[in-house]
């Protein structure tokens, strides 16, 4: 049964309203088929428009060679995807929709309105000037095949046949944002593997008596953290920049890029269990010991007459005094004059070696990306169709690939979109 709308005319659908479906359905339709978009929310890039705080990190200005180094899961998959498709192309079409770009701290391109609904109005202008058929609120209910070959889709209102289907559904984390793991069940159904789905790029947890209360909130820009297999003395990650104290422990960009280093660490979950990793904190990164040793020194002299706990309002922020004070082991009201020696030592091992006690992963929810998904193995890297099930193809966060922060997992739904819908 030809199945083709006019003669020489596709019929795509695609699954999927994200980043990756979105690109995917605009590839598409440039090639002049005929593309229905669905996405069961009833907006398109809900996900993307809360990116990057709201402002939407669009992608990374670096050179697409280091992409792959940025992206642990399964970067070399993406090879020929990002070759296909790369920053400097997602970047000319943003701003061919009149929306400018910037390059900030980290080599991380943002809109220059900081606004991530800018972004996504973008791929929404340039879906409605091709034409493409978008079914908002529609859920999909099953992806029709026959003879190991895609032909058409079931949703909630009706069945739409096809000639090509791409599945780009994302993964599990932020469900609110439609989210839910419904194409991994799909690809499943048809005989796809789906690897272990763990949270990546996502928070941590620590042992609740380890933090005082007075830390949660507290945004620090240029601290240096460590993640340390205590079992054999191995560090697994370390990285400087920017974290936040939480109420169930710690996040921020340095400690969600951490997450992605600790989630794939052999044996993470008994390591876990056993209290076996540390994240260690440097508060003062720019000052050595001696210098740090010397303006401890400075300060105490000109505070000579004030009790510790009173002493520490130029070295430190409000909300972290208390902590230090607690584990240096120093007595609060201790007059600064008489802290001796081996005291100071303590709270210099305090601000330069801050220990915390890793207890486990926020759950995936909670995570910006999912690690797993469906096996590279089963995916054409060169067309991102399945190799099980002819006629269906892939994009975004569903396949097995995920990156560190910093716009690359976002240039992975670009990529892979275009290439599928290619």
């Amino acid at each position: 049964m030809n199945r083709r709308s006019k003669v020489g005319v596709m019929k795509v659908i695609v699954i999927g309203g994200g980043p990756a479906g979105m690109m995917a359905a605009i590839t598409s339709a440039e090639q002049g088929n005929d593309v229905v978009l669905i996405e069961k929310n009833n907006v398109l890039g809900k996900k993307l428009s809360i990116t990057g705080k709201g402002r939407c990190n669009i992608t990374s200005s670096l050179n697409m060679d280091e992409f792959i180094k940025n992206t642990p899961g399964n970067g070399k998959f993406l090879y020929s995807a990002f070759n296909s498709f790369t920053n400097k192309d997602i970047i000319n079409f943003i701003e061919n929709q009149g929306i400018k770009t910037k390059i900030e701290r980290g080599n991380r391109i943002f809109p220059v309105t900081d606004k991530a609904q800018d972004v996504v109005n973008c791929f929404i202008k340039k879906l409605k000037a091709l034409n493409v058929s978008i079914r908002l609120n529609t859920v999909v209910k099953d992806i029709l095949t026959d003879n190991n070959k895609a032909i058409g889709v079931r949703t909630n209102n009706e069945t739409i046949k096809a000639d090509k289907i791409i599945l780009a559904t994302g993964g599990k984390s932020y469900p609110l944002t439609g989210s839910t793991g419904d194409g991994y069940k799909f690809a499943k159904k048809l005989g796809h593997t789906i690897t272990e789905l763990k949270p990546s790029l996502v928070p941590l947890v620590t042992y609740e008596e380890e933090l005082h209360t007075s830390l949660q909130g507290l945004s620090l820009k240029n601290v240096e953290i460590k993640l340390i297999d205590i079992s054999k003395n191995k560090e697994i990650y370390n990285d400087f920049g920017e974290m936040l104290f939480t109420h169930f422990g710690v996040s921020g960009p340095i400690i969600l890029s951490a997450s992605s280093h600790l989630v794939r660490y052999k044996n993470i979950y008994e390591l876990l269990k056993n209290k076996q990793i540390k994240l260690i904190i440097d508060f003062k990164p720019a000052l050595r010991r001696e210098k740090l040793d010397q303006r401890i020194l400075r300060d105490f002299e000109e505070e000579k007459n004030k009790s510790f706990k009173n002493s520490l309002d130029k070295l430190l922020p409000q909300k972290l005094i208390p902590e230090i004070i607690n584990k240096s082991n120093i007595a609060p009201n201790k007059q600064v004059n008489s802290i001796t020696k081996e005291e100071r030592e303590n709270l210099l091992k305090t601000l330069k070696q801050f220990e915390v006690t890793i207890k486990d992963f926020r759950p995936i929810e909670d995570a910006i990306i999912t690690a797993g998904g469906i096996s590279i193995k089963e995916i054409n890297p060169k067309t991102m169709e399945s190799k099980i099930i002819k006629d269906l193809y892939f994009a975004g966060e569903i396949i097995d690939v995920d990156a560190y922060t910093g716009g690359f997992n976002l240039q992975i739904a670009y990529s892979t979109g275009y290439v599928a819908g290619n």
